[in-house]
């Protein structure tokens, strides 16, 4: 199996939610960018802020320009574009089935509700690609979840998922050499 050629940050654009939780896979993208001097810049015919993942001359850096909701017209375009296959496509979002300060990487399954995987299911027509799911905790009550990921975290709980964030970015020239089971093992590990 070949790597990861695509790493797409899912989030909301604007200032307004900049911090929010539902923005863990842009805080992702953009630590990486930054830790690999890669420039990302607006590409209109992407339908986000999109780059070369620096120093790959074949591999992508992603954060959808759409909301949440359309996340899939963003990343359909980008891997139809370079030909990407969806096995080489690496979603980070957030998980609130996780606690904060831990990341899990797995292949394929289920949206498990989560409306920006829901909508790249729908628009590479299969769920079989990559996800790395960065914990952000549950409110406890399904009735909260919109407000919950809407809001930002506080100040332990930030830190927790920055860490996170961090020792997952530390995986990916892993996932980009296709060496999944050693970057989950690595990851996964306390």
């Amino acid at each position: 199996m070949s790597g990861i050629r695509l790493i797409v940050g899912l989030g909301n654009p604007g200032e307004k939610y900049s911090m929010t939780r539902h923005n863990a896979g842009f805080w992702l993208v953009d630590l990486l960018a930054q830790q690999s001097s890669s420039r990302l810049t607006a590409e209109a015919r992407l339908f986000g802020i999109a780059g070369k993942w620096a120093p790959h001359s074949d591999k992508w850096l992603l954060k959808p320009g759409t909301f949440m909701n359309a996340s899939g017209k963003s990343v359909a375009a980008i891997a139809n574009y370079y030909k990407i296959t969806p096995a080489g496509i690496l979603v980070v979002h957030d998980e609130l089935d996780l606690p904060p300060g831990q990341a899990k990487l797995k292949f394929g399954g289920g949206h498990g509700g989560h409306n920006g995987l829901r909508d790249i299911h729908a628009a590479l027509s299969t769920p079989e690609y990559w996800r790395l799911r960065i914990g952000i905790g549950h409110p406890g009550n399904k009735a909260e979840v919109v407000n919950f990921v809407l809001k930002a975290a506080g100040k332990d709980e930030q830190q927790a998922i920055d860490d996170s964030i961090i020792k997952s970015t530390s995986v990916t020239d892993l996932l980009a050499q296709g060496q999944f089971e050693k970057a989950m093992l690595q990851l996964h590990s306390k």
